[in-house]
């Protein structure tokens, strides 16, 4: 059965929604203010931490790549890399990192103006921005906020993609082809495999599922631009893996057991206490103190059920329904195959929830809020008539009392992070001074980020990070200046008990920590000239 074409007024409405008519101001707005924001509160004074070191040597113009391991992608490398290249300076890359993800978070979100209002869009927006986990690493080098845009996205294009009938009219087709839709996916999904492959898969397994159920999605060009994006994305982990760490299945192999081990794990409690502002929470036997922290996480599912149910109705099931189960599946191996938690895990679900949660604000509020796309066409408005004022007022009470608990939160996770800098930036010097400067090399304990502060390569002789032996490392030391770090209460190595031993000032992060270092030897080629490593393995990245 044949449905009229719409009136005039729905159709420019419609028109309007495929440009971006009202949408940008609103748009614009949210992610001016979250980047802003991170200039303001999270910038300043702020360091590179363990993750980023990794990731931003192995694009440094300055610093000797440190080891790469297993389950690290290096999507976030190439978005770092313009500024790393050429400066050491971390409030350029701060400053670099965070103006990008706001364009990041604008790029994601217009992708849905033609399927959800703008007001709603720009609340979900706004609501995902202002979490102190967004914020926090908003301007920090790492992949999980870039693989929730990648995922935010591709979704986003997926609906508009399954709703293009071709340019038809039938069932409702407003004769407008989305010919960009179908790109925007493989964009999206290979955004999400870049930064981390295993989100990429979980992305397109629910796509993939709906793309089966629904009998009128069914269409090769779908699964076809899945696949693609998956294949663009996730290419370079998968070369690299039969590259440097001897096929695919032994790289899941070491990235599973540099994790902990996949399998049967009930992670929901550790990324609730994590909630309170740690970075990582491993193990995560620490006892649950601010539960305030966590009030908003509890009552995220009921918020999204209920954008749901008043979603479907003006903007159809495959929009209410879809963020929210990509959502879950993005979730799931976070909460459910991994025994520890850190909360920007679950950034890319809490990015697809925030749509549900803002269609169940403006319900509750029972504003109007027009209809979104249901085959082409805007539907009627489905928010209600007037405003109610006293919902108004407890949902916006409710709305300040949460942005008051992610500023406090942000604020402690960002003296923590200053205070880790501090006591990186003083061993640094302590190094220096004891003769360790570049080029050298560090091993031992913390020296993957300590030897980034000091300029140095780390190399380690055990563990996950394992790139040279004790006897490369003594080698080594003929040439260059080598120290090696000892934690508090730890025993050193033998091959070094006779090196010189140098208290560490790295209070309060580093209190209590030693570097023991080579003594001075014949330094090959010229003062200044990096001397050429004599033996060890080729560290990976």
């Amino acid at each position: 059965m044949s449905v009229a074409p719409p009136p005039a007024r729905a159709r420019t409405r419609a028109a309007a929604s495929r440009t971006g008519g009202g949408a940008l101001p609103w748009l614009a707005g949210v992610c001016a203010a979250f980047v802003l924001v991170q200039l303001a509160l999270v910038v300043p004074g702020s360091g590179l931490a363990w993750d980023e070191t990794v990731y931003t040597s192995q694009v440094s113009g300055r610093v000797p790549a440190a080891f790469f391991s297993a389950p690290r992608a290096r999507g976030i490398t190439f978005l770092a890399a313009p500024v790393a290249q050429v400066t050491t300076s971390v409030l350029a890359l701060r400053v670099w990192m965070a103006l990008l993800s706001g364009l990041g978070l604008l790029a994601a979100l217009w992708v849905w103006r033609a399927l959800v209002p703008p007001r709603v869009l720009a609340t979900a927006g706004g609501l995902f921005a202002a979490l102190w986990i967004t914020l926090f690493y908003g301007p920090q080098v790492m992949p999980n906020l870039w693989s929730a845009y990648g995922a935010l996205a591709a979704v986003g294009c997926f609906l508009r993609a399954a709703r293009d009938r071709g340019g038809s009219r039938d069932r409702g087709g407003s004769g407008h082809r989305d010919r960009w839709a179908l790109a925007g996916v493989v964009a999206g999904v290979a955004v999400t495999g870049l930064m981390r492959p295993p989100d990429a898969v979980w992305l397109v397994v629910p796509l993939a599922g709906a793309a089966l159920w629904v009998r009128r999605w069914r269409r090769p060009a779908l699964f076809a631009v899945l696949a693609a994006g998956l294949l663009l994305g996730c290419a370079e982990w998968v070369v690299e893996a039969y590259a440097d760490y001897g096929g695919l299945a032994e790289r899941l192999r070491l990235a599973g057991r540099i994790q902990g081990g996949i399998g049967r794990h009930f992670a929901v409690d550790d990324q609730v206490r994590a909630l309170d502002g740690r970075a990582l929470c491993r193990p995560c036997d620490v006892p649950w103190r601010h539960k305030a922290t966590a009030g908003w996480w509890f009552a995220l599912p009921f918020l999204a059920v209920g954008g749901v149910v008043a979603a479907r109705r003006t903007r159809g099931p495959a929009v209410a329904v879809l963020p929210p189960l990509t959502a879950a599946f993005l979730a799931f191996p976070y909460l459910f195959t991994i025994d520890y938690a850190a909360p920007r895990f679950l950034l890319p679900a809490y990015a697809l929830l925030a749509l549900p949660v803002a269609e169940c604000l403006w319900r509750l509020t029972g504003a109007a809020v027009p209809g979104g796309v249901r085959g082409g066409v805007r539907g009627a408005g489905g928010g209600g008539g007037r405003p109610r004022p006293v919902a108004v007022g407890l949902v916006a009470a409710a709305l300040v009392g949460h942005l008051a608990v992610q500023y406090a939160v942000l604020a402690g996770a960002v003296h923590n992070n200053r205070v880790m800098r501090r006591s990186f930036d003083a061993v640094a010097a302590a190094l220096h001074r004891a003769g360790v400067r570049p080029p050298c090399v560090l091993s031992g304990s913390a020296a993957v980020p300590l030897a980034f502060y000091a300029g140095c390569a780390s190399r380690e002789t055990g563990g996950p990070d394992a790139s040279t032996t004790p006897a490369a490392l003594v080698a080594r030391a003929r040439g260059e200046p080598v120290a090696v770090v000892v934690a508090p209460g730890g025993t050193p190595p033998g091959y070094v008990r006779a090196w010189a031993s140098v208290p560490l000032p790295g209070a309060p992060a580093l209190t209590g920590y030693r570097a023991y270092v080579a003594p001075p030897a014949r330094r090959d080629g010229a003062s200044g000239t990096r001397a050429r490593p004599s033996s060890g393995a080729r560290p990976r990245g």
